[in-house]
Parts: structure tokens; C-alpha cells; sequence
């Protein structure tokens, strides 16, 4: 059986249900989800390593030190939680501009990526729009404040922000047609 190799992440904010969003009246439906998730760890796989010839094997190495995946996995980790009717009023309450273009992209393409060169605007976007938030959208601002922090300090983290709707179907919806 191969090795896996792994690097951990930074550390994720703890308290998850402490972050969530709106919860459903027992007896109806859950109302669809928007959920954080942050790179955990990242696996390197070697089952094949010592299969390949030395040449093919200092290529992959070449590959991954300069930054492309060729063999790595990327494991994400739920780290907050909201409900899309309330993900959509805390995002309406930043200023116009990149970091709320971007964060209203989930809602209409049903995920978006945040890396580390969008992490400043989009702290600085929160905090510029803090006084208009609601105590519970102060404690989301702070998390994902903290998670643009970690991004600046180690450069392979990365969020993925995906829409889940109440069956737990990750799917993206398009709206483009295809």
C-alpha cells in the first residue's frame, strides 16, 4: 500500500454552530445554505511513486514545487455556516465593489473561491462595513476575518463558498443555461 504524504493548514476557527446561520421551525423545510469551507490539509498521493521512472518522478516533485497539483488532494473543512436569506442581507451591507462582486457570485453561480490575493479587500470590505452589521453578522465578519488573516500567512490556504440546498445537494446551479 502507497504512503500519503501530508501538510496540514493553518488552524480553522473552532465553534462552528456558534457561526451558523438561521435554523428551519421543526416540521418545515431547512432553507438552502451558504457554506464556508477551508483548506485542512493536503494529501500528496504516492500510491504510484514507486512505479514511476526517476525522471517522471523529479518532474511531478518540479511540479509541486512550483505551485500545480499534479497528485495532490485537497481536503476542505466546513467552518461557518448561513442561511442564504441572511448570507444575501450581510452581503448587500458591504460597499460596492470587488469584495461584494465577488461575494454575491455565490449567489448567483452557487460557489466561489477566495484566495490569498483577495483576502485584503475583502477584510478590509468587512470592517469598512461593520457598523451596519447585526451582532450574529459581526460574529461571521470576525470569522471570516480571521480566515483572511490565515490566508495571508500561509499562501496554499484557500475558501471554497458553496449554496447547499436543504437535501444536502452540493451541486452548482447554473444560471448561464448550461
Amino acid at each position: 500500500m502507497g504512503r500519503k504524504r501530508r501538510k496540514e493548514g493553518p488552524e480553522v476557527p473552532e465553534g462552528r454552530k456558534a457561526l451558523e446561520g438561521h435554523e428551519a421551525p421543526e416540521g418545515r423545510q431547512a432553507p438552502a445554505e451558504v457554506v464556508f469551507y477551508a483548506l485542512s490539509k493536503k494529501f500528496v498521493d504516492d500510491d504510484q511513486g514507486r512505479t514511476l521512472r526517476p525522471e517522471v518522478r523529479q518532474l511531478r516533485h518540479y511540479t509541486l514545487a512550483i505551485g500545480h497539483h499534479i497528485g495532490v488532494v485537497d481536503c476542505l473543512t466546513p467552518v461557518l455556516t448561513i442561511g442564504e436569506e441572511a448570507y444575501g442581507a450581510w452581503v448587500a451591507k458591504l460597499p460596492p465593489g470587488p469584495a461584494r462582486k465577488k461575494l454575491e457570485g455565490l449567489l448567483r453561480w452557487g460557489e466561489i473561491e477566495i484566495r490569498r490575493d483577495f483576502a485584503e479587500p475583502l477584510a478590509a470590505a468587512l470592517a469598512a462595513a461593520a457598523p451596519a452589521f447585526t451582532p450574529v453578522e459581526q460574529q461571521w465578519a470576525e470569522a471570516l476575518q480571521r480566515l483572511c488573516r490565515a490566508m495571508a500567512e500561509e499562501p496554499a490556504f484557500y475558501l471554497v463558498v458553496r449554496r447547499r440546498d436543504p437535501a444536502g445537494d452540493d451541486r452548482r446551479q447554473r444560471t448561464d443555461g448550461r
